[in-house]
């Protein structure tokens, strides 16, 4: 598998209500199939919100999108474009970040948490000199951070529920 430059290929999931913004890095080659954020059947995303939130694990994206928006969520990804192999972070290169802006302005997002640790140096590095909203490092759900149960995750991400 060679390396590819690939523009994000869906649009940012907010609402006007939507307080609490989480950033992926860039979505996985499953999510670019499915043009929705986590679309990989082993990443724990789904899984570990519908748990935070009491709620039944949503599999359509009108349950997701559902799952999100009731719980004043946003979701978008910090990176626009790079140059990528797979689904591979280690292998991002060439990095354009996402505009936050437009979420900023049109819902009431002021807290940003980075699922994972590439989401959140490419946050720091590019948008947060823009928002000036720090944003909480969460571990990865996605299946390549095997050291993660899902209750261990929920110990770490339950912090979105302090609002």
């Amino acid at each position: 598998m060679s390396a590819e430059r690939i523009v994000h290929p869906f649009p940012p999931l907010f609402g006007s209500e939507s307080d609490t913004l989480i950033l992926g890095s860039f979505p996985s080659v499953k999510s670019r199939e499915a043009m929705f954020f986590y679309g990989h059947p082993q990443n724990r995303f789904w899984k570990l919100t519908a748990m935070l939130f009491g709620e039944p694990v949503p599999e359509t994206i009108s349950e997701k999108t559902g799952l999100i928006l009731n719980n004043r969520l946003a979701l978008w990804d910090s990176i626009r474009s790079c140059t990528i192999t797979g689904s591979s972070d280690s292998s991002v290169k060439d990095v354009v970040p996402n505009d936050l802006s437009p979420i900023f302005e049109n819902s009431k997002v002021n807290r940003v948490f980075c699922n994972g640790a590439l989401s959140h140096k490419m946050y720091m590095k590019y948008i947060f000199p823009e928002t000036k909203v720090k944003a909480v490092k969460l571990p990865s759900t996605s299946p390549a951070n095997a050291a993660f149960s899902l209750e261990r995750l929920y110990e770490h991400w339950k912090i979105i529920l302090d609002r």
